[in-house]
């Protein structure tokens, strides 16, 4: 019974193995994929999606993020700047609070930064951001984070319908293989909240 239960198991187990292997093998080709093509252009705003802070100040990842949307400013690919991030949970401090101070300190002036302290994860990020740009008349943006996380962000934007294009940033203060593996689960989560989730509701406005 028990041979007979190992030898099942082997022949469930190997082929979801094998399928596993294969899957995370395609989201690492598309992340080099979009990697590759994420070079600045020029574009209305660039959103920066947020990360940790560590109480009023970035974390040393979301600071690499910030210093890209700094570089990208100060070449003049982009005219504002929107930072994108809530409140933690223990925090005091949103993520756009301080993304926003940290640019200001910079030299970026306050009137070319918009906030958006409400999002808690990339979708809405990009979401709240989006409606930032109809009500200030902007349509196309550069979306900046590390390079990792550019591929989900941009099939993101691509169901937003955003006019958008990737821009990246590598990164000497976190372990990115281990990283790379995360956003590979997150993208898999996303995977399923796209094919799934999202068509149930919106077939479930269309019902109203």
């Amino acid at each position: 019974m028990l041979l007979f239960l190992k030898k099942g198991m082997l022949r469930v187990g190997v082929p979801i193995f094998v399928l596993a292997i294969l899957w995370f093998s395609f989201i690492f080709y598309r992340m080099a994929q979009v990697e590759r093509s994420a070079v600045p252009q020029p574009a209305d705003v660039a959103i920066v999606l947020g990360a940790a802070v560590h109480g009023d100040q970035p974390s040393p990842a979301l600071a690499e993020r910030l210093e890209k949307a700094f570089e990208l400013y100060q070449q003049k690919y982009i005219k504002s700047i929107i930072v994108s991030g809530g409140i933690g949970k223990g925090k005091e401090h949103s993520e756009a609070d301080v993304m926003s101070t940290y640019l200001i300190k910079k030299g970026v002036p306050a009137s070319s930064i918009y906030l958006e302290s409400k999002a808690v994860n990339t979708l809405e990020n990009l979401s709240f951001s989006q409606k930032i740009m109809q009500e200030n008349g902007y349509h196309t943006a550069l979306i900046v984070s590390h390079n990792y996380h550019l591929m989900r962000a941009m099939e993101m934007a691509n169901v937003l319908a955003m006019d958008a294009h990737p821009v990246g940033t590598d990164s000497a203060s976190i372990y990115i293989p281990y990283y790379r593996v995360k956003e590979g689960f997150a993208y898999t989560k996303w995977t399923y909240h796209k094919l799934l989730v999202l068509p149930a509701q919106e077939k479930a406005k269309g019902n109203k």
